[in-house]
């Protein structure tokens, strides 16, 4: 069991994050967010994948006027990431952000700052302070001698005072950086000065496979310190990617329930059949179910039953043929070609159970 750190509630729209509430998955579009139709379409596929907040850039006056027609289209809070403008922080509150992210050390200066602060106090929208190690002011780097954690941390506190002093304190913070040790320690760090939400991530971590490892490593090992309140797996590909790796990450620490998690063996000289094909299959399978179960997928008919005790539902493969297992126990045999039906029954009459 994960405690918890003992965090402020902060709503996202209608999606609180903090306190008590679960750990909320974030991705980002990467459509121009001026294109209205490319944009909401590509939200409400990461809505079916199980997105619950998304984020899109602002970079001009017309994609912070999309923000309107945008939120209106879709279901799940819609956050503005600004710039360097802080006229596009303004102009996509007025149009429907949920939250805007900003680094406070690049729109414009204090007073800047403090008209961005004086509308999202007026409609009380919640603001990310994000910091990346890339961001760090020369004064930082040069008395920390590069980039560091302690450094990461300085960074975001000193610009969570200049909106806490401008009259705010609906805020979140994110401190990024694609060094995974060092990730972690800016979290420890933080964690242990601030109950501010934290939005938890790994900048840059990389392609779809090398992304997801570092994601699950760095984003895995802060959660299981009981450090992070909504997560981000930032990853070169397809955003519905980043959506799936997050839920996995968390069902992996018992932080969330998010459906079937299929478990397979690696394949050795005993398997004969398409081990391979067929736990695609199974997982392309349970991803259509919504059921908190273990089903297993096992590539021969010797260790299989055994090691598919722990699981809810299992199959193990052989010669032509294969078992069918529910609850650590052999209930049937049918054909190769028949595993895969078989097992859809056993689901279907599991979810009527």
């Amino acid at each position: 069991m994960i405690n918890r750190r003992n965090s402020r509630k902060v709503m996202i729209g209608g999606t609180p994050i903090g306190g008590d509430a679960p750990i909320a998955i974030q991705s980002m579009t990467n459509t121009k967010t001026e294109d209205v139709e490319a944009t909401v379409s590509q939200i409400i596929e990461l809505e079916k994948a199980g997105c619950e907040i998304i984020r899109s850039t602002v970079p001009t006056m017309e994609a912070a006027e999309a923000f309107r027609v945008i939120r209106s289209r879709i279901h799940i809070p819609l956050v503005a990431d600004i710039h360097f403008d802080y006229k596009l922080a303004i102009a996509a509150m007025e149009n429907g952000a949920d939250k805007i992210r900003i680094n406070p050390g690049n729109i414009g200066g204090p007073e800047k700052v403090r008209e961005v602060v004086a509308c999202a106090r007026e409609r009380n929208i919640p603001i990310r302070v994000g910091v990346n190690s890339g961001s760090l002011e020369k004064r930082i780097l040069e008395k920390n001698g590069g980039v560091t954690a302690a450094g990461l941390v300085e960074s975001a506190m000193d610009k969570v005072r200049l909106i806490e002093d401008a009259g705010y304190d609906n805020l979140v913070i994110s401190i990024k950086t694609s060094d995974v040790p060092m990730a972690i320690e800016a979290h420890e760090l933080i964690a242990g000065i601030t109950d501010l939400p934290l939005h938890v991530g790994i900048t840059e971590a990389g392609t779809v496979r090398g992304g997801t490892v570092f994601s699950a490593v760095g984003i895995g090992s802060i959660l299981s310190r009981g450090i992070g309140d909504t997560i981000r797996v930032s990853l070169t590909g397809d955003p519905r990617e980043e959506v799936w790796a997050a839920k996995k990450i968390l069902q992996s620490l018992g932080l969330r329930k998010s459906g079937i998690r299929v478990i397979s063996c690696p394949t050795c000289g005993r398997t004969s059949i398409d081990l391979v094909g067929l736990a695609n299959k199974v997982e392309e399978l349970a991803s259509g179910y919504d059921l908190d179960l273990n089903v297993a997928v096992m590539g021969c008919i010797v260790n299989g039953p055994g090691e598919a005790k722990e699981a809810d539902l299992g199959i193990a493969g052989g010669k032509g043929e294969g078992l069918l297992i529910a609850r650590g126990e052999i209930v049937g045999k049918v054909p190769e070609e028949q595993l895969l039906p078989a097992l859809k029954e056993m689901l279907d009459s599991w979810k009527k159970s």
